[in-house]
């Protein structure tokens, strides 16, 4: 069987898969993590980016005074950029309960940099065929529930990968069968 699309949820949405379906001519219908597409942050975060000065700058508007990379490349993980600003200015801020804990030696903030294939999903997520083709997935959750809920495909019956592979495939069979039955019918 020739896979062109490959349509899931968040879960299949990680870098390798991504790499693995661009390196095979296949679509991956899934949508990114949150985590990834908005980052990890919380309603105290209020830096704002500063284009001309390619710096971070805080609510009470102290600039970052350096900027780091941080993590290798061509590992699991997405590098990051790492904005330290100065801790003394910190220490006089009005506004430090927000954002510095007293006695810190330093305070930094970091935004993680999306990798190539990461960039390249979101922009296909944006696309009209993504969406489009996503919104066939609920197809696929209603036949998984039916296999789970109504043909016992929750919990294994039997111990050893030949026994869950049996029950896979009666599963699947009779799942199958009544498709066709209510077909012809």
């Amino acid at each position: 069987m020739e896979v062109n699309t490959v349509i899931g949820d968040t879960a299949y949405s990680e870098k390798e898969n991504i790499a693995y379906t661009q390196n095979n001519e296949i679509e991956l219908v899934a949508k990114l993590n949150p985590l990834i597409t908005q980052g990890a942050r919380k309603k105290e975060d209020e830096f704002q980016f500063n284009k001309d000065a390619g710096m971070y700058v805080c609510k009470a508007g102290h600039m970052a005074v350096r900027k780091a990379r941080q993590g290798k490349k061509g590992t699991g993980k997405n590098q990051t950029n790492t904005y330290h600003f100065d801790v003394e200015k910190c220490k006089r801020c009005p506004l430090q309960e927000r954002c510095y804990k007293e006695g810190s030696k330093s305070k930094t903030y970091s935004v993680s940099i999306k990798s190539a294939e990461h960039t390249e999903q979101m922009a296909f997520e944006e696309t009209e065929y993504f969406k489009e083709r996503a919104k066939e997935r609920y197809k696929i959750e209603a036949k998984n529930s039916e296999l789970k809920h109504r043909h016992g495909y929750d919990v294994a019956t039997s111990s050893g990968l030949m026994g869950m592979e049996l029950q896979v495939a009666m599963a699947i069979f009779a799942v199958n069968l009544k498709q066709i039955l209510k077909m012809i019918g």
